[in-house]
């Protein structure tokens, strides 16, 4: 989805949201991952206005008060946490582990294939389907555009 994200390009405007619009923001983030519950306040303080980038291809980042990227809305999937963000609070989202052959294929952007997550020396949660052909969509990954622009102006 960022392969080629350009921060000239493929933003198309920014705005400071009411803090209504925070609020109803942060409860769905919190809804979705009731990990951050003690976390919220760090990550997208209250008393701190957040950004909502708008992107081409229908798709929202919210900033924080400096411009980093927490989150990535695609329109009709829930938030989805940056990158960054994952690194500082792994255990918002389930583990994954995929077999040796695959991990350069997916640092470098290529979609989960359910046999790279079954095979030996792999680990995968119940919830994914096993035997489709993909099983984890790779929407961010290191070095793509949006890792590139860390803070958005």
């Amino acid at each position: 989805m960022f392969k080629k994200f350009d921060e000239k390009d493929d933003i198309i405007g920014t705005q400071q949201l009411k803090s209504s619009a925070q609020k109803g923001i942060r409860a769905k983030i919190q809804e979705q991952y009731p990990m951050l519950e003690n976390y919220m306040n760090d990550i997208l303080p209250k008393k701190e206005n957040f950004k909502l980038v708008k992107c081409k291809d229908h798709v929202e980042l919210i900033a924080d008060a400096e411009g980093n990227v927490m989150f990535i809305k695609p329109r009709d999937i829930p938030y989805i946490p940056s990158l960054r963000l994952l690194h500082k609070y792994p255990f918002m989202m389930p583990h994954q582990q995929v077999d040796k052959g695959a991990i350069k294929f997916v640092l470098n952007g290529s979609q989960i294939m359910c046999p790279g997550l079954t095979s030996p020396g792999a680990k995968m949660t119940d919830n994914i389907p096993k035997n489709t052909d993909i099983g984890i969509e790779n929407l961010h990954h290191l070095n793509d555009g949006l890792w590139k622009v860390p803070i958005v102006s």
